[in-house]
């Protein structure tokens, strides 16, 4: 049985946005990521009172675990499935790493968000950087799983079907598309979509479109939750229009969502 994206898999993605990849890495790189990300936060593993904050956020990573997590045979495969080979730029840190705990306090990064792709005006301002149609600097947000994640354990929230209703906004853009805040901002705008929770066992990953619209959620259950949401770049913009080569699952569809009535 092959380890690359099925046609129905492939048409899953084109049309709702994401893919859901389980057991992508062991349950050995998980645990290993664990030992490291563990051993930076500011509490007591074995101690849940010290569990004092609703979300925790580290720095960037890049040790062996994350990287090999990001880089198997598999996944290179898929990101050339829906991407193109030679389109994308292998993952070299799994970035910052929001951790999110059992907490009856309310995490203020909870809105509905489209992660951004290049820099504006300020690069250290995360909040001005940009989207725009042909999704310049990033291909996919991924989703990865380095903890198992119920309902109750604060799962991503999907937005099945958003990235098209996104797709059809920048559209009208422009090059210089919105910036972070700005696309934020007209989401409430578009259609109501339905709710899709990131959950699974370590080692579960979500391929995502770029434009998917998601949301964090506060964390009900009882264990800490570790995901990474890195992009993968692009190595420049994705072709939408005018081009004479077949068009790749991620440029199909934006393409359907620009003409989605």
């Amino acid at each position: 049985m092959s380890d690359l994206l099925s046609k129905k898999e492939i048409e899953h993605f084109i049309h709702n946005g994401f893919v859901r990849l389980d057991n992508s890495f062991t349950k050995e790189i998980a645990d290993a990521a664990l030992e490291i990300l563990w051993n930076d936060l500011p509490c007591n593993r074995a101690d849940p009172s010290t569990w004092i904050e609703p979300v925790i956020r580290l720095g960037m990573y890049t040790n062996e675990p994350f990287v090999n997590s990001i880089n198997t045979p598999r996944l290179h495969g898929i990101f050339n499935q829906l991407i193109g080979k030679e389109k994308w730029v292998p993952c070299r840190s799994v970035g910052t790493f929001p951790v999110r705990f059992p907490s009856f306090q309310q995490p203020n990064d909870t809105g509905k968000h489209v992660d951004a792709g290049f820099p504006g005006n300020d690069p250290n301002n995360f909040f001005e950087w940009r989207v725009n149609v042909k999704s310049k600097g990033r291909a996919l947000l991924m989703l990865i799983l380095y903890s198992d994640v119920s309902e109750n354990d604060a799962p991503t929230i999907i937005y099945e079907g958003s990235h098209l209703d996104v797709a059809k906004l920048l559209s009208k853009e422009g090059d210089s598309g919105l910036s972070f805040m700005e696309l934020a901002n007209k989401l409430h705008d578009l259609p109501e979509r339905k709710e899709v929770y990131a959950t699974g066992k370590a080692g579960t990953v979500y391929l995502c479109h770029p434009f998917l619209v998601h949301s964090a959620q506060p964390h009900r259950g009882s264990a800490p939750k570790f995901m990474a949401q890195p992009p993968l770049l692009l190595k420049s913009e994705l072709s939408i229009s005018g081009s004479d080569t077949d068009y790749s699952p991620v440029e199909w569809a934006i393409r359907f969502g620009i003409d989605q009535s």
